[in-house]
């Protein structure tokens, strides 16, 4: 095992940093090898077959030219969940996983608990990886989710069969509001969302492995209007959202006070803007 680590190391260390390539190490042993971390520490002299040894290999000179590893093992984790991923859908953030737990753990669910239905629509659902973690950790949810993309829609199909939880899927576009109004059944009492939302200027500060494998259409937006998405679910929710229902939108922070003035300009209240862990302020909740 130790020849392996070693090569893997030599191979990578011009293009990512030591602590991410033993990342790497131990995602790579783990899903091709069977070898768990902890087996990983104590038994680097475990012997690897050749066959195994070939597929790290591709797997390492893919890395080398910055393909996500996600995308490559064909998985990832998402609020300790598994979730399947490609190049059809984002792979999931840290980030989103901050909105999920903010919606498990507000004041708004907290008053709603009991028998009743907690009803929620995932607008733009990509790999349904909101919608999924909303409906394990959500007594009672009764969770629907849409998107354009019907490759997206398969590969969240897939995995909410994997994670056990029944969720109505539909295609449509939400720039089209009439057709996903006629698309989109019943109302609801949370209206979540991570659309696109990254400016067309910003693409030039980001990394590679972004940049030449994720899904541009679920990443951008046109600089001249960076909220284009954010006022098609507004629109939608004045119609789908219950009253004194939430909605909940990751947001570019570069766009705090457009999104607070754009919902509070459609009747919204109680519009609160929330930083993430690193300090951008990358949260709206409101209320209708």
């Amino acid at each position: 095992m130790e020849d392996i680590t070693a090569y893997i190391k030599k191979t990578l260390v011009i293009s990512y940093p030591p602590e991410e390539i033993n990342l790497f190490i131990r995602l790579i042993l783990s899903n091709i090898c069977g070898i768990s971390y902890l087996q990983q520490i104590l038994c680097k002299d475990k012997q690897i077959p050749e066959n195994e040894k070939e597929r790290i290999y591709t797997i390492t000179e893919r890395l080398k030219k910055q393909e996500p590893i996600q995308y490559i093992l064909g998985e990832t984790e998402f609020y300790s969940l598994p979730m399947k991923v490609n190049p059809s859908v984002l792979i999931p953030r840290p980030e989103t996983e901050e909105l999920v737990d903010m919606i498990i753990k507000s004041s708004f669910i907290k008053q709603r608990q009991g028998n009743t239905p907690i009803r929620i629509l995932d607008i733009g659902t990509g790999s349904g990886c909101i919608a999924i973690a909303l409906a394990k950790h959500i007594p009672h949810a009764e969770v629907s989710a849409t998107d354009i993309s019907e490759p997206a829609l398969q590969t969240a199909q897939t995995n909410a069969l994997l994670n056990n939880t029944d969720i109505r899927f539909y295609r449509s576009d939400i720039l089209d509001t009439p057709s996903t109004l006629a698309a989109i059944t019943g109302n609801f009492d949370i209206i979540v969302s991570n659309p696109p939302y990254v400016k067309n200027c910003e693409s030039k500060e980001m990394s590679p492995n972004v940049l030449n494998f994720e899904p541009h259409s679920a990443l951008f937006v046109p600089d001249e209007t960076p909220l284009l998405f954010y006022k098609a679910i507004v629109g939608l929710a004045c119609h789908k959202l219950a009253p004194k229902g939430m909605i909940c939108f990751e947001i570019n922070p570069q766009c705090d006070v457009l999104a607070t003035k754009m919902l509070y300009d459609n009747g919204f209240m109680k519009v609160e803007i929330i930083r993430d862990l690193s300090g951008k302020n990358r949260f709206v909740f409101a209320i209708k």
